[in-house]
């Protein structure tokens, strides 16, 4: 018998597709597989149809039909008579059993009538005795599933060389990958902008949230490989709000900072610097406000919105004398532990749900990488913010008239985010066949802890604007100059 096993390893990569082919016998009801197992039909009791699983017909034996009759007969069951007469011992030596096995699919298939197509089997079948197949094609119905091109080879992996990658760790450090750094002289005082790709192209134009610079904002989330294949046809302009950006120097004495309507009149002065006609805006918390007041304002400017937690509204008590009592300690020049404590629930919401390696680096990152006086004026200013002063209105004749975001919005927030009763407010003062309102589970950094979800949401919003299959640039009539001007 360990003969008739390993003539049963050699045939074991045509197991598949002879149990199917066992399946196809009608009479018998479902032939049975190599070494006992079943056959390949499935039968529904409730329509008596028949199904066949999908095979890979290695040997080339799929409806050969038999010198006796003119009806389909089962391979298997041949194979399986020559077997059972070899395991009775007709024959003593392995040589012997397999030519009494090869004689007995001869007289039962007719091979000899057809010499081409039983060279061809039998070819197949004294080879797979010899030596298994190190490589099985993969047929195309098979090939979606694998990942495989059809007719691609499969062949044996070897893993003894394989070794573990880690990940590096999470850094809020800049890496260069955001583009090239421009000054703009603003009426408020000078701004710096990040720029990579050509401004020939549709731009992608972001705003960071409060303690953040397009750096630690919007660095890795750009980075993110689908985030990457999804951008490669935009130019890309990171703006950051006055003192915000990396190595910032302490603002002077004196300086006024501009109010949330000024900084969003800021973004004309980088528009007009690097001669951009429109952009698809994407802001998060405090700069997600700035940008739904610059389409507000300037609305042939803006083709879409991509905001993360936007406020619409005016601070509330709470929120006033919290960031009061931050703004004493950080215009002081003191990064306090309220302070930051306060800067993580504003970011993280829930902080014992999120992603502990996350808010361990944010923390650290509040901690020591922050000019805490120029902090200090940003959020001054956002705490004494006016309300958008945006309606729905549903009526097409009097649309003209209102005061509201005319372009594409995805509003999105998460489930753990502190800013989601915000959002559902600001989702309701707009048209709504103009926005869509997206909560993302069991993340509060959004961007950070499920940037694949977003990614995937903005890929398909960028479609809907007809962006990122055919790369093409929306046509434009606006002209550079119009609007306010620096």
């Amino acid at each position: 018998m360990a003969s008739l096993r390993s003539i049963r390893a050699g045939l074991s990569r045509s197991y598949h597709s002879l149990n199917t082919m066992g399946g196809h016998d009608e009479e018998t009801g479902g032939g049975e597989g190599l070494g006992g197992g079943g056959g390949g039909r499935e039968y529904n009791n409730s329509t008596s149809s028949t199904s066949y699983a999908a095979t890979t017909d290695w040997l080339g034996v799929d409806n050969f039909r038999t010198k006796n009759n003119n009806r389909t007969s089962s391979p298997l069951s041949a194979i399986k008579v020559a077997l059972s007469k070899v395991s009775r011992g007709r024959q003593n030596n392995s040589s012997s059993k397999i030519s009494t096995i090869l004689k007995e699919l001869d007289d039962e298939w007719g091979i000899s009538d057809d010499g081409t197509e039983g060279d061809i089997i039998l070819g197949k079948l004294r080879v797979s005795n010899s030596r298994m197949p190190s490589s099985i094609a993969v047929p195309p119905e098979q090939a979606s599933l694998l990942g495989t091109m059809p007719g691609e080879v499969l062949d044996d992996a070897e893993l003894r060389q394989v070794q573990l990658s880690v990940a590096p760790s999470r850094t809020l450090s800049e890496d260069g990958s955001t583009g090239t750094k421009v000054t703009v002289d603003t009426p408020h005082g000078p701004v710096t902008a990040a720029v990579s790709g050509d401004p020939t192209r549709p731009v992608i134009l972001s705003y960071h949230d409060l303690g953040l610079n397009h750096v630690t904002n919007f660095q890795a989330f750009f980075l993110y490989p689908e985030m990457r294949n999804v951008v490669n046809n935009f130019c890309i302009v990171h703006v950051n709000a006055p003192g915000q950006e990396e190595g910032a120097p302490t603002l002077p004495e004196g300086y006024v900072y501009p109010t949330m309507e000024e900084l969003a009149d800021t973004i004309t002065c980088v528009k007009n610097h690097l001669h951009l006609r429109s952009f698809i805006g994407f802001g998060v918390g405090l700069g997600a406000n700035v940008l739904a007041r610059y389409a507000t304002k300037y609305p042939n400017y803006v083709d879409a919105l991509v905001l993360v937690n936007c406020s619409s509204t005016q601070a509330g008590w709470i929120e006033w004398g919290y960031q009061k009592l931050n703004i004493r300690h950080l215009r002081s020049g003191t990064m306090t532990t309220g302070t930051v404590d306060y800067l993580m629930w504003h970011h993280f919401g829930k902080l014992e749900e999120c992603n502990q390696d996350l808010v361990t680096v944010y923390r650290q990152h509040f901690e020591r990488a922050i000019n805490p006086t120029n902090l200090g004026l940003l959020v001054d200013s956002y705490i004494r913010r006016s309300d958008l002063g945006i309606v729905r209105e549903l009526d097409p004749n009097k649309k003209k008239d209102v005061r509201m975001i005319r372009c594409q919005v995805l509003n999105i927030t998460a489930n753990l985010s502190p800013h989601i009763e915000d959002t559902v407010t600001f989702n309701g003062r707009l048209d709504p066949t103009l926005a869509t309102w997206m909560k993302i589970q069991d993340v509060g950094l959004v961007l950070d802890e499920a940037p694949g979800k977003v990614v995937e949401a903005f890929r398909l919003f960028l479609q809907g604007q007809g962006y990122a299959v055919s790369g093409s640039r929306r046509a434009s009539s606006v002209s550079i100059g119009e609007g306010k001007s620096c």
